[in-house]
């Protein structure tokens, strides 16, 4: 069943809604590294570099970070090293190729939130179709680095995550794999989280989920930057060939919801002193206890009345009621209200552009998904980190299907999928 192009008889490409093709997945050989949980890794763009890059290297010589996060003194060896270590590894049966192509029943179970999905190939499709809803606007840089990776290596090394709704009958076939089948691996990665794979082959399973499949859209919930990056490549290429297609991870929220966390910021040239003072007047600013469980109840209390932010470093101050006349003046008039009351807007048009001057680049704004690390991270570069308060999935979903980006790293779905579980190679399609 390969999906050399649109007009696949497994997948047919110029039909509306989402068009989903087995694929036959790289997997980890189990005796070939210590352990499956070694070899994982979260989204590239997750991970805290360097320490947690390091942590996951050394964690076993062939986990999967050494292949989305490779390790060189330019770009484009970082993309050559990726590649040459794809093809050690599936020299070495390292890595190996499922024997027939397959959709994947992905598990998620963290604590009580357990979650299920379907990972497959899916057809790239432009914006203007409205199948496949970002909500958030990305950078060229990264969408050019993940383009010349995924070049060099001729993979699609982890899943994208998309969210769809009301999909009962994919819901019934995954219910049924999972209470009846036994999965093609299982295992508990450090964090606590379970996760176990099936293989769905059976003919009629797979065309029922594509059937269901197609009449529906999906919204972009994590891999902006990748979904940007397949459009890219598809774009570069023929049609008719593999790189129509991309691999996702779609998860039915109606039936497995999904977690909506905020994405902090660190600035780590932004003394924490020196941010308070310029805040002044813009916001009003309150110093508060610690520890972090309390300052962050406060910024809940505080975030349900309006913009709110924690800024953290040397002890945690609260950022709240923003001068209205400020406001207006610092942020567009061209976008619905509800996008120019989000706080990812209030932080980027008043704080970062006009009170901090702090320019929008990688050395002076990182992006960190982890409330603790951030904290931890502005602390030791003796920083700023702002910490944020999640915007609620139905303002996101509204704002995608009126076309209207938010504002990047606005929103951190999940759970996220665990790189390194299933690979797919294009030089297999």
């Amino acid at each position: 069943m390969s999906i050399t192009g649109p007009e696949s008889p497994a997948c047919p490409g110029h039909e509306p809604g989402l068009r989903l093709a087995p694929f036959r997945g790289l997997r980890y050989v189990p005796e070939r590294v210590g352990s499956l949980a070694a070899v994982t890794s979260p989204p590239y763009d997750v991970v805290v570099r360097p320490d947690g890059q390091r942590h996951l290297e050394f964690a076993d010589p062939h986990n999967v970070v050494r292949l989305i996060l490779p390790d060189a003194a330019t770009p484009a060896e970082q993309h050559r090293k990726a590649a040459r270590a794809l093809s050690d590894w599936l020299e070495q049966g390292v890595l190996a190729a499922d024997p027939v192509p397959a959709l994947y029943i992905y598990e998620q179970l963290d604590g009580d939130h357990l979650q299920r999905g379907v990972i497959g190939a899916l057809r790239i499709t432009a914006p203007e179709e409205g199948i496949v809803l970002p909500h958030e606007d990305v950078m060229p840089g990264p969408v050019a680095d993940r383009a010349a990776l995924m070049r060099a290596t001729r993979a699609n090394l982890e899943p994208l995550l998309l969210a769809y709704r009301d999909g009962d009958p994919t819901a019934q076939v995954i219910n049924r794999v999972v209470a009846t089948g036994d999965p093609l691996l299982a295992t508990t990665t450090e964090d606590g989280v379970q996760h176990r794979l099936w293989a769905l082959t059976g003919p009629a399973d797979v065309a029922t989920v594509q059937a269901d499949l197609a009449t529906r859209q999906a919204l972009i919930a994590d891999g902006h930057h990748r979904w940007a990056t397949y459009r890219l490549l598809k774009s570069a290429h023929p049609p008719g060939t593999p790189w129509d297609y991309g691999l996702v991870l779609l998860v039915d929220t109606a039936h497995y919801p999904l977690r909506v966390r905020a994405i902090h910021r660190v600035l780590p040239r932004l003394r924490l002193d020196t941010a308070l003072k310029a805040a002044q007047g813009a916001f009003r600013v309150r110093a508060l206890a610690r520890p972090l469980d309390h300052a962050l109840a406060a910024l809940a209390e505080a975030a349900a009345e309006g913009n709110a932010f924690l800024l953290a470093g040397d002890g945690f101050h609260l950022l709240d009621r923003p001068h209205p006349d400020l406001l207006a003046s610092a942020v567009r008039h061209d976008r619905p209200e509800q996008w120019r009351g989000l706080d990812a807007t209030v932080l980027h048009s008043l704080l970062l552009d006009r009170v901090w001057q702090i320019p929008d680049s990688p050395d002076d704004i990182r992006y960190i998904h982890d409330t603790a690390a951030a904290v931890e991270l502005a602390e030791r570069e003796g920083g700023t980190a702002v910490l944020m308060h999640p915007v609620r999935e139905h303002v996101v979903m509204e704002l995608a299907r009126a076309g209207v980006m938010m504002p990047r790293k606005s929103t951190s779905f999940g759970p996220k999928p665990a790189g390194g579980l299933v690979i797919r190679s294009l030089d297999l399609d």
